[in-house]
């Protein structure tokens, strides 16, 4: 199975930098068996990209199912190691499309993470729940999306979080970093500022 693609963003992300980025994905929102994949989604489930486009052309939703499947075995951690080893990963940025849907599914990303020091992780959440007191390995960033059902759990001055915004001009005069077209200026490694702006599209 092909655990790793590149979308668009991420073409353009690897091109600027010189590096290689790649993305994993599983369903946006609900699996075909109706699991949640993004139990704390509120908002953005109405404007979801990730649900539209070419997310949902021809092969690409039953890919996302397969990876979804995948990460419920015991040898998804073995597996995606395989994976990020063969393709010579830099940056692996985990969901973009869905999310952290258990804890014992972000700690097999953890492991993950822990096993491949070469590459760096980083994703868009907003299951801020279950990163509640846990340490997150030096080479995984991650940086938490209002429009959640806890955004009351994201301290706005202190924790690395991504806000979506009208214009590029509005972005700039609220004091964030914009991140719209390369993916790695939310990290930490490319962004020293924990206010990541995005802009509406």
């Amino acid at each position: 199975m092909d655990f790793l693609t590149q979308n668009s963003k991420l073409k353009k992300t690897s091109k600027e930098l010189g590096v290689r980025v790649f993305n994993f994905g599983i369903p946006a929102y609900k699996s075909a068996s109706g699991k949640l994949t993004c139990p704390f989604a509120k908002d953005c489930v109405k404007y979801c990209y990730a649900q539209k486009g070419a997310y949902i052309w021809g092969n690409v939703s039953p890919a996302f199912e397969r990876r979804y499947e995948a990460t419920k075995l015991d040898t998804f951690v073995d597996l995606m190691t395989q994976e990020i080893r063969r393709k010579k990963v830099d940056f692996l940025r985990i969901h973009d499309s869905g999310d952290y849907y258990s804890p014992a599914y972000l700690e097999k990303w953890l492991q993950i993470a822990r096993n491949n020091p070469q590459t760096k992780f980083y994703s868009y959440t907003k299951s801020v729940p279950l990163f509640e007191n846990v340490e997150l390995p030096e080479n995984f960033d991650v940086i938490f999306s209002q429009g959640s059902k806890v955004d009351f759990l994201i301290e706005p001055e202190t924790m690395r979080h991504s806000k979506i915004f009208k214009s590029a001009e509005e972005l700039t005069i609220a004091g964030y970093v914009d991140a719209s077209k390369i993916d790695l200026y939310a990290t930490k490694w490319y962004n020293k500022n924990h206010k990541v702006g995005l802009i509406f599209h």
